[in-house]
């Protein structure tokens, strides 16, 4: 199993339109503080999966030599974990998308137009997708209804994604959660800040520590964090076209 991220930025990215802070004067620059929004790719030998398509998709998918996708998985309805999957129109027809019953209910009331495949899928109930095993389990993400992470299986290996969350997840939720091998994580400022709907750098620590995760690797950032080059020196953080591999 393959795992790009794509996009590692929070709802307005990085830099921040009129921002001179100091990570917003290093993306600017070119640096790896550079951050689109959300979106993973998951990749095996069958096929490749979107977990969200923010709104720099084309740009994501061009840089990273992707013209087609074998399915979307939707974790919440925010425009920054959605709106970009109209850049498919006129590209690939017909993309299998899955999601809750909510979620794809409020994402395709806008993006009907791209006539995809929908595929409601059950909290808590594996499926699979191109030679994976997925499962979606409930976050706390308000004041969204419904926001999920995303778990992935490959043989005896262990993917999960809390996906935009609060530090408190539900215990069943929890009980899929652990003993990833890999586990990345929501994780939108440093310490001296809290955002009540997202985890900051210590709490995502704390998560990782209490499901016994073997490595960490956080998302989903604003522009509060030290230039990248800085940052990595204390925190475990991803970046825009970081590729892993389990």
């Amino acid at each position: 199993m393959k795992i790009v991220l794509l996009g590692t930025g929070d709802t307005v990215g990085t830099p921040k339109i009129g921002c001179t802070c100091p990570a917003c004067m290093d993306a600017l620059a070119g640096g790896r503080s550079c951050r689109t929004r959300f979106s993973i790719l998951i990749e095996s030998g069958e096929g490749r999966v979107l977990i969200d398509t923010g709104p720099d998709l084309r740009y994501q998918l061009l840089k990273a030599g992707i013209d087609r996708v074998d399915g979307v998985i939707w974790t919440h309805g925010h425009y920054d974990h959605y709106a970009g999957f109209g850049e498919f129109y006129r590209v690939q027809d017909h993309v299998p998308v899955y999601g809750l019953k909510g979620t794809l209910d409020y994402i395709l009331d806008y993006l009907y137009f791209m006539d995809p495949v929908r595929h409601d899928v059950s909290v808590y109930e594996p499926f699979r997708l191109i030679g994976l095993e997925f499962t979606l389990f409930y976050v706390f993400h308000p004041p969204v209804a419904e926001s999920v992470g995303v778990m992935v299986r490959e043989r005896d290996k262990k993917l999960v994604i809390t996906g935009d969350t609060e530090r408190h997840i539900p215990e069943r939720s929890i009980a899929i959660m652990r003993d990833p091998d890999l586990l990345i994580c929501d994780a939108i400022t440093p310490p001296l800040f809290h955002l009540k709907k997202h985890m900051n750098t210590e709490e995502a620590e704390e998560l990782a520590e209490s499901l016994n995760a073997k490595e960490i690797v956080m998302i989903h950032m604003s522009h509060l964090f030290p230039p990248h080059d800085e940052a990595v020196k204390q925190w475990n953080l991803g970046y825009d076209g970081m590729e892993l591999v389990l």
